[in-house]
C-alpha cells in the first residue's frame, strides 16, 4: 500500500505519534507502506493497530461526494429503493447546496423535531474531530436542535435500573472497584458473562496501558479464585485460570436466586449489612424463599433452568461465604430479553455477601467490558468540544431507532413514562453504522425507506452509507490532527497527521462549517477558529487545570512537539459505593432510600409486567425450538472495533475464505455433518447468514457463537429478506426492548438453526464500492 502524499513533513522513516480506542501507537512512512507500532509502554498491546495500514488506502473509501439517483431524480420521500439504487458523484460545492436547501426546507417546514441526529460515538478518538460532538454541534446551532437518542446499545437496560438501585452509573462502573484492588485484596471472582479481554482492549477516546491481563495473572498467583459462568470458555483469558460453569445462555438470574437461597437458609448471608445498607430485602427474601409465589428459588430448582447441577450451586455458594468476593456482571448479559434481572440479582448476590464498598470486593459491574473501568481517573479534565444547547426535549432509546421510524406517534414505555415516537423526516448520522449494532436489519431496511432523507458521513462504503440518500465522504483519523485522551488513562496524545485525505475526503469539522454557512450560522459554529486553533484552544482547559496543580504544563506546541503528556490520577479510592459504606448516613446514595435498593418501590410503582419490583426469574419467551434448536450468541469481535475497518488487514485475516468465523461444540457440528472450516448457513424466521466454522469444545453445546461487525452484505438485495454471504449475526437477531423500564437492546441472544452450505458459494463483496452512475442526473424540480 502507498500513498503519494503521505510524507507530509520530516524524514520518511521518522515515526509520529498518534492514537486510537485501542491503543496509543506511533506510525511511518517506510518505503511508500505505512508502518505502525504500539506505544512502548503498553504491556500488553493490541493488535488492532494492525488494521490501519490496509484500511488507509483500500477500495472501500469514499472518494467523492455521492447523491443515490432517485432522491435526486424524485426529491425527498419515502423510498424502498435506498441500498439498491446506484449513485451519482457530485463536487462539495453542488452537494453542499444541495443538503443545505433540504435541511433548510425540513427544519422550516417541520421544525428541528423532525430531525434525528444519528451518532455512536466511536468514530475518532479525538477530543475535536469526535463526530458525535461535531453533528450535535451542528444541528443545535444551524438547526436549533434534534431528536437525540439516550443510553448505549451496550449498556441499555444497566444504564436505565443503575440510578434506581445502586446510584450513579458512572461511578459504580468507572470509580469503583478497580484492577488494582483484585490484584491485592480479591479472594474469589465470580464473573457472570466473564470478563474477556477483546472487550477491555477498547475505549472511548485513548488507552495507553492494558493492563487487565496483568491484574488477573497476579491475582491468581497471590491465590485469587476465578470462576467464570457463561456459555463461552474464552470469556476469561488462561492468565486468570478460571474455573468454568457452563450454563444454558440466558439463566443468570436463576442461578444467582439459588446462590442467595443456599446463603440464607444456610445462614451464611450478611444480616447486619443487609439491615443497615439495602432497602427492601425482606421483600425479596419473601420472593427468594418462595412465601410470595410459592416456589422457592432452591438450587434443585435452578438446576433445570440452567444447567447447572444443584450440588454444584451449593458448593459455590458455601466457596463465596467468608471471602473478599467480587461479583462481576457482564454487559453481554443485559443485552437479552428481560436484561435487567441480571444486573439487580448481582446487585442483590453482592449485597447479600456483605462485600459491597470493600477494596476488591462487592460488586464489580460491566467490569472488563472497556477499558476505563477499573482504572484511576485522571484529576484534571481533558479538552472537550461544547455541544451548545438542544432546543428540542424529544429523545428515543437508542435501539428504538427502528420503532421510531415505523410507527411516528406511537406510544412506548420507557422509566415509568408512557411517550410517543416523533415522526422524523431526516436522518443525520455521523459517527457510527447502525447496520453493523442494531437488530433485524431486515426490519431496519424497512424503516431507513420510511423517511424523507438520510444523509451520511462515513469514510467507506458501509452499509449504512449504501442506504444513504446523501454521502459525504469523510476523513480517517490518520488523515487529521486530533487530541487524543479518555478520562481513566493517564497519557494526552498529540495525534499528528500520518497521511493526507483520502480522495476528495473532508473533516466531519470542514463539512459542518461549509454547511452551517449556507443555513447562516457559519460564524455561530466555527467560532472563527480553524481546526488547528480549535485543537489550541480546547488543549489550554487541560493545560491551566495542570498549571493550577503546580505540575508541568507545557504550552500548546511544546505538547505537539513533545507527543505525548502524562496527566495526574486520582486516589483509588472505591468511588460512591466506598464512600457510602465508610458513612451510610453522612454519604447516602443518589436513589430513592439512599441505599442499594434490592426491592424499589419506584420501579414497583411503573407496574410494568416484565421488570417487576425487584430481581425476579421470569423466563424467556424466546428459547430453542425444533425450527431454530440452537442459541446464538452475537458478542463483540476481537480483531475490530464493532465493525470498524472490518477490511483492514488483522480484521480480514482472522476470516476464513472471506467469511466471519462461527464458533460451535463438535457434538452440534457432527451432528449436522459440518467440519471445522466449512461454510455454513444460519437461519431462522428473520433472515440467514453465511458463516466459516470453528468447531471447538469452548463453546457450550446447543451454543453457536458468531461475533458482530462483519459489514452486511446482501447477496440479492432485492429480495425481502435477502442472505448476507459475509456473516453479520444482526439478521437473525430481534428488535424489541428489554423490557418496559429500559427499552434496551438484546441482540446478544437469539435462536437459529445451522446447516453445511452445498450451493455455489456467493463472493463476498461488501467491501467493494457502488458502481457510481454513468452521468449526473438533475435534481427535482430543476
Amino acid at each position: 500500500m502507498t500513498d503519494k502524499a503521505a510524507n507530509t513533513r520530516g524524514a520518511e522513516a521518522e515515526y509520529r505519534p498518534h492514537t486510537s480506542h485501542w491503543g496509543v501507537f506511533d506510525a511511518r512512512w517506510q518505503d511508500g507502506t505505512l508502518e505502525v507500532r504500539p506505544y512502548a509502554g503498553d504491556p500488553d498491546p493490541n493488535g488492532i493497530i494492525d488494521n490501519f495500514p490496509a484500511a488507509l488506502r483500500h477500495q472501500a473509501r469514499i472518494a467523492q461526494p455521492m447523491v443515490r439517483r432517485g432522491w435526486l431524480e424524485r426529491g425527498p420521500g419515502p423510498d424502498d429503493r435506498r441500498g439498491r439504487d446506484e449513485f451519482v458523484p457530485m463536487s462539495w460545492d453542488a452537494v453542499l447546496d444541495l443538503l443545505g436547501g433540504e435541511l433548510r426546507r425540513v427544519r422550516d417546514t417541520h421544525g428541528p423535531g423532525a430531525v434525528f441526529g444519528g451518532s455512536y460515538g466511536w468514530a475518532s478518538a479525538g477530543r475535536f474531530h469526535h463526530a458525535q460532538s461535531q453533528v450535535h454541534r451542528f444541528l443545535n446551532m444551524a438547526m436549533g436542535g434534534y431528536v437525540r437518542s439516550v443510553n448505549s446499545y451496550s449498556s441499555g437496560a444497566s444504564s436505565v435500573l443503575v440510578p434506581h438501585i445502586l446510584g450513579n452509573y458512572e461511578e459504580l462502573t468507572k470509580n469503583n472497584v478497580s484492577w488494582e484492588q483484585i490484584a491485592e485484596h480479591t479472594d474469589i471472582v465470580l464473573a457472570f458473562g466473564g470478563m474477556a479481554l477483546k472487550n477491555s482492549m477498547v475505549a472511548g477516546g485513548s488507552v495507553s496501558q492494558h493492563v487487565e491481563r496483568g491484574c488477573m495473572a497476579r491475582a491468581k498467583a497471590r491465590g485469587c479464585d476465578f470462576v467464570l459462568v457463561g456459555p463461552l470458555r474464552s470469556d476469561l483469558p488462561e492468565e486468570a485460570g478460571a474455573e468454568w460453569i457452563s450454563n444454558i445462555p440466558g439463566t443468570d438470574t436463576a442461578l444467582m436466586l439459588a446462590l442467595m437461597h443456599t446463603l440464607v437458609t444456610e445462614g451464611l448471608h450478611d444480616r447486619v449489612y443487609l439491615d443497615r445498607f439495602t432497602a427492601g430485602w425482606p421483600v425479596f427474601e419473601r420472593y427468594l424463599l418462595g412465601e410470595a409465589d410459592g416456589q422457592p428459588k432452591t438450587a434443585a430448582w435452578a438446576a433445570p433452568i440452567t444447567g447447572v447441577p444443584a450440588e454444584e450451586i451449593v458448593a459455590l455458594a458455601r466457596r463465596l461465604h467468608g471471602k473478599r468476593a467480587l461479583i462481576v456482571v457482564a454487559h453481554s448479559l443485559q443485552r437479552a430479553e428481560h436484561g435487567e434481572q441480571p444486573v439487580w440479582a448481582g446487585a442483590a448476590l453482592a449485597a447479600a455477601l456483605g462485600q459491597i464498598g470493600l477494596p476488591g470486593g462487592g460488586y464489580g459491574y460491566a467490569l472488563g467490558a472497556i477499558a476505563y473501568y477499573g482504572r484511576r481517573a485522571n484529576a484534571v479534565p481533558l479538552p472537550t468540544l461544547a455541544q451548545g444547547r438542544n432546543r428540542v426535549t424529544d429523545f428515543i432509546p437508542v435501539a428504538r431507532i427502528a420503532d421510531m421510524l415505523l410507527n411516528p406517534g406511537g406510544p412506548y414505555r420507557y422509566n415509568g413514562q408512557t411517550r410517543a415516537y416523533p415522526d422524523i423526516k431526516l436522518v443525520y448520522w455521523a459517527g457510527g453504522n447502525p447496520f453493523h449494532h442494531h437488530q433485524d436489519l431486515n426490519r431496519l431496511r424497512h424503516a431507513f425507506a420510511q423517511v424523507d432523507t438520510l444523509v451520511v458521513h462515513e469514510l467507506a462504503w458501509t452499509a449504512t452509507a449504501r442506504h444513504a440518500d446523501i454521502v459525504l465522504p469523510c476523513t480517517m483519523t490518520l488523515e487529521r490532527e486530533d487530541i487524543g485522551a479518555n478520562s481513566h488513562d493517564p497519557l494526552m496524545v498529540a495525534m499528528h497527521k500520518l497521511a493526507e485525505p483520502f480522495g476528495e475526503a473532508r473533516d466531519d469539522y470542514d463539512i459542518f462549517a461549509g454547511l452551517a454557512e449556507r443555513l447562516g450560522a457559519g460564524e455561530v459554529f466555527t467560532e472563527g477558529r480553524t481546526s488547528r486553533q480549535w485543537l489550541e484552544h480546547l488543549y489550554e482547559r487541560t493545560r491551566t487545570a495542570l498549571a493550577e496543580k503546580g505540575l508541568p504544563a507545557p504550552d500548546f506546541n511544546t505538547f505537539w512537539q513533545l507527543g505525548r503528556l502524562e496527566l495526574p490520577q486520582a486516589p483509588d479510592d472505591g468511588g460512591e459505593q466506598r464512600r457510602f459504606r465508610n458513612d451510610p448516613e453522612g454519604q447516602p446514595l443518589p436513589t430513592p432510600s439512599g441505599k442499594i435498593e434490592i426491592f424499589s418501590e419506584t420501579i414497583a410503582s411503573y407496574a410494568e409486567p416484565d421488570c417487576p419490583g425487584h430481581a425476579t426469574w421470569l423466563a424467556p419467551q424466546h428459547v430453542p425450538t425444533p425450527e431454530a434448536p440452537l442459541f446464538v450468541v452475537a458478542n463483540q469481535p476481537a480483531t475490530r472495533l464493532h465493525s470498524q475497518l472490518d477490511f483492514g488487514g488483522h480484521s480480514a485475516g482472522a476470516k476464513r475464505r472471506g467469511r466471519e468465523v462461527a464458533s460451535l461444540h463438535p457434538d452440534d457440528a457432527a451432528a449436522r455433518g459440518i467440519a471445522d472450516g466449512d461454510i455454513i448457513r444460519i437461519f431462522n424466521e428473520r433472515g440467514a447468514c453465511l458463516a466459516a466454522a470453528r468447531v471447538t469444545e469452548d463453546v457450550r453445546p446447543g451454543v453457536i457463537q458468531l461475533p458482530t461487525g462483519a459489514w452486511y452484505d446482501p447477496v440479492d438485495p432485492e429480495e425481502e429478506k435477502p442472505l448476507c454471504v459475509h456473516g453479520n449475526p444482526n439478521v437473525l437477531t430481534r428488535d424489541v426492548g428489554t423490557s418496559g423500564l429500559a427499552q434496551g437492546c438484546t441482540g446478544q441472544l437469539t435462536v437459529a438453526e445451522v446447516e453445511l452450505f452445498t450451493g455455489n458459494l456467493p463472493p463476498v463483496r461488501a467491501f467493494e464500492p457502488p458502481v457510481p452512475a454513468r452521468a449526473e442526473a438533475e435534481p427535482a424540480g430543476n
